[in-house]
């Protein structure tokens, strides 16, 4: 940890991704705030990232280099900030790399910066909901949570100019945030790998062992002192020398939330918040209270007797199956179906074929796999329209889960996008608000 202002001051920097979901704009107004000259470059173009440049006019220090990338931008800068999701092979990247420029991510750089103790949770599921059971349980504990990482809307870096007003930062970490990790040869000090199945494989180029060594991060340079929360599973695949296995949740600890998959969420956070030191009690009725986070089978609301669970966060098939298997199977109207990520799918279709779920398909290509498998179900192409069918197919008791198992792309801007639709479609059907 270093004074994080004379890191930054007097710098030219350039930030390669700027996004529409906030973070990169974030990251870009602090830079700006701190920094002499900031280089701001995407792949979209302006009209694209109208929202996120309109939120960096004000900035006079701020040059944008849009709809494509400068190699001028990525030599004689002191830095580059790279967004997650940009490949480490990049070719801008390695021209600045050749140059002896430093490349960082945000995350990890608040992480290096801040004088917080870190508590960072990773997997290829379960991170969110993890993520934010740990920081209910230290909210109840009268502690003040910075929460950040993979968090929507959220520039982790920008939270440097506030840690003072926290005790502990907890940060949902995804594999591309701790490549940065890496690079500066940091771990969290409580680390928690929930799980670990295939994903991301177009990225990774179906090389799992590339997927899990990123994953790693997560403890790999963790010191003397620190701790690692995990599964028998995790530990037996990523080998850490130390891990401590989260025990199952003690009998008679009942959560509001449903699914198998909550309750091992909840061992991690249960056996992360004692590492921290929190008192038994107080975690035990925290998880018994904590409330479905935003697209993790969430409850929207009623109507007619049916329910509504907004689950969209599921992009691979195991995360569908785990929904799936929260209900019974008869009472389940499945709204899924999406972009295809290269991921096996054999055990959804076979499950929802084995117990004759109903389901509707949201186009893509995705789909388009299903439908071989699952050729009786009918295709829709928008998600006002599929929340429609599923209603008109649906009976009192049934549970309508969007639960994609694929990715957004292609009738939806983003996951976030696909998640807005369909609560928004919800909440005027329910009337909710």
């Amino acid at each position: 940890m270093q004074n994080y202002a004379a890191f930054f001051k007097g710098k030219t920097v350039t930030l390669m991704g700027l996004g529409l979901l906030g973070r990169g704009a974030g990251d870009a107004a602090f830079l700006a705030r701190h920094c002499k000259k900031v280089y701001v470059t995407d792949m979209k173009s302006a009209d694209e990232l109208r929202i996120s440049v309109d939120a960096l006019r004000a900035f006079p220090n701020i040059e944008f280099y849009l709809g494509g990338h400068d190699e001028r931008i990525f030599e004689n800068v002191d830095f580059v900030i790279k967004g997650a999701g940009i490949r480490i092979d990049n070719k801008y990247i390695a021209h600045a790399r050749a140059q002896n420029i430093p490349v960082y991510m945000s995350t990890a750089l608040f992480a290096h910066l801040s004088p917080l103790k870190t508590i960072g949770v990773t997997g290829t599921r379960g991170k969110t909901t993890t993520t934010c059971m740990i920081a209910d349980i230290l909210q109840r504990a009268g502690k003040k949570i910075l929460l950040g990482g993979n968090i929507r809307g959220v520039s982790t870096l920008a939270l440097l100019d506030s840690t003072e007003q926290y005790d502990v930062a907890v940060l949902e970490l995804d594999s591309w945030q701790l490549q940065g990790f890496e690079d500066l040869h940091i771990s969290p000090n409580i680390s928690v790998f929930t799980n670990f199945f295939p994903d991301h494989m177009n990225y990774y180029d179906d090389d799992m062992a590339r997927y899990l060594f990123d994953k790693a991060g997560i403890f790999r340079n963790q010191k003397t002192g620190d701790t690692l929360i995990t599964t028998a599973e995790v530990a037996a695949l990523a080998k850490p020398l130390h891990a401590v296995i989260a025990p199952a949740l003690p009998v008679g600890l009942t959560l509001k939330i449903p699914g198998q998959h909550n309750l091992a969420n909840a061992a991690l956070a249960r056996a992360a918040a004692l590492a921290y030191g929190i008192d038994e009690a107080i975690v035990d009725n925290a998880l018994h209270d904590f409330q479905s986070v935003e697209g993790r089978l969430q409850f929207v609301g009623t109507k007619n007797g049916m329910n509504f669970y907004n689950d969209s966060n599921a992009t691979t098939q195991e995360a569908t199956l785990a929904a799936l298997t929260a209900f019974p199977p008869e009472s389940i109207m499945l709204i899924f179906g999406g972009a295809d990520k290269g991921l096996p799918i054999d055990a959804m279709t076979g499950f929802i074929a084995q117990h004759k779920i109903r389901g509707i398909l949201i186009k893509g290509t995705g789909s388009d796999r299903v439908l071989k498998k699952l050729p009786h179900l009918p295709v829709i192409d928008s998600m006002p329209k599929a929340v429609r069918a599923a209603v008109a197919m649906a009976k009192t008791g049934d549970n309508i889960i969007l639960s994609p198992a694929f990715a957004s792309f292609g009738v939806f801007q983003n996951e976030y996008d696909r998640s807005d639709q369909f609560l928004a479609e919800v909440l005027a059907l329910t009337g909710n608000k």
